[in-house]
This record gives C-alpha cells, structure tokens and sequence, in this order.
C-alpha cells in the first residue's frame, strides 16, 4: 500500500517575478523549497511549449520546443547578454501606482 501524498497544481506563469510572467527563475527553486518546507511532494505545472491563438498552454504549436517566456532575464543579466537597463526600458504590463 502507498502512502498518501499532496501537491499544488500551479504553472510556472504563476510564480512572482517582476517582468510580469513567472519563469525558471531563483523564485522557482525558492517556490520548490516552499514547497518541501510545507510538506508538499508534488507540484504539478501546466505544458510548458510556446502558446499560440489565446496563448493557452493546451494550443502549442510545438512538441518540442519550450516557451521563450519562461526564461529568466535575470540569469541573462548574469551572464552578460542583456543589461539591466534593456529589461527596464520594456513595458512588463506593469501598472503604475497599482500594487
């Protein structure tokens, strides 16, 4: 007999960030650790390939490719191919004053 287990469903999209869509970030390995902490074994994600029509994470137009969206602008900092001003000159659908 097997033991019972919990999990969240929540896709990457989700997860804080602040260019305005989660991706494979620090927050994602930071959410994993939240996870383990609360007793949680399971976190289930939505498909991860590029959306199309509606972007819906059901309509990709790939079976193998992933979706540009999730990668992290912070590690491209990092490593030296965007500068944080090119992240900031962009419109993150951000609204002003609203939190």
């Amino acid at each position: 007999m097997s033991e019972r287990a919990a999990g969240i469903l929540m896709p990457i999209s989700s997860l804080p960030s602040e260019y305005g869509i989660g991706c494979f970030s620090k927050s994602a390995y930071e959410f994993v650790d939240w996870l383990k902490g609360a007793g949680q074994n399971y976190w289930q994600i939505l498909p991860l390939g590029p959306t199309s029509y509606g972007d819906s994470p059901y309509q990709s137009f790939s079976t193998f490719a992933g979706n540009p969206y999730f990668i992290s602008l912070d590690e491209l900092i990092e490593e030296g191919v965007l500068t944080r001003a090119e992240c900031e000159k962009v419109n993150w659908g951000k609204s002003k004053g609203f939190h």
